[in-house]
């Protein structure tokens, strides 16, 4: 069985549908500390030919706090990203479903950071046709006190994994030999790079999936989700 496991990120790049997709699990953290200046709750989309960033605000709280005791700030208005993606994209060609795919997203009620994320990720997930099991990381019976590597060993031991994938960035952070020792193999999942049309501009790789989603047909990403990596 393939397992991966990830922190929740907010409307990621394809590369972390891919990592969904190639595994038979897939792991949400949300007792682990939220990081600033990171992907948890903003991403990258096109704005006027150029990248730009879009965000979650957040209720201002101790730095201490896991992912899931964040919440969402008190006067977020879920309209006013929608409106930055309406502007951005509504010349698109599939606007329309993509667009139905946000509002869908960013009005759920719940305004605790990991539940709406988790959420999201759910809904995209649906919505691209990937059918992997989605576990909660608290939910897993394994010392949650554990660090790094021996977590995550631990967490794919817990579930009766024998095969572990992680994105390429994480290749400097775990050791094939180690994971062998447990009976398990390593595996790092390297996106291809994927070019398309934005609006006739220079091309802007690796955006927020909602990029892909806007300008290319639902079953090309899901193609390019399903064949368009390799894991090493």
């Amino acid at each position: 069985m393939r397992l991966a496991i990830m922190q929740p990120y907010f409307l990621p790049y394809i590369g972390y549908f891919q990592l969904i997709g190639a595994a038979d699990v897939f792991v949400l953290y949300d007792n682990i500390k939220y990081t600033k200046k990171g992907w948890i709750n903003r991403n990258r989309y096109l704005q006027n030919g150029h990248d730009a960033l879009f965000t979650l605000p957040l209720k201002k709280d101790s730095d201490a706090l896991d992912i899931v005791g964040r919440e969402l700030a008190e006067d977020f208005d879920p309209k006013k990203l929608l409106n930055q993606f309406h502007g951005s994209y509504y010349r698109a060609p599939h606007f329309a479903h993509t667009f139905q795919l946000l509002e869908a997203i960013l009005c759920h009620q719940h305004r605790n950071l990991f539940h709406f994320i988790q959420n999201s990720l759910r809904l995209v997930c649906t919505h691209l046709a990937l059918e992997t099991q989605i576990v909660i990381s608290s939910e897993v019976e394994v010392d949650h006190q554990l660090k790094n590597q021996d977590r995550v060993i631990a967490v794919c031991t817990a579930l009766g994994a024998d095969c572990y994938i992680n994105a390429i960035g994480g290749m400097q952070l775990y050791t094939k030999g180690d994971f062998e020792v447990h009976g398990l193999s390593l595996k790092f999942l390297q996106s291809k790079p994927i070019e398309y049309a934005q609006f006739g501009a220079s091309f802007i790789p690796w955006l927020s999936i909602v990029d892909l989603l806007m300008f290319l047909p639902l079953e090309v990403v899901q193609e390019k989700i399903s064949n368009h990596y390799e894991l090493i």
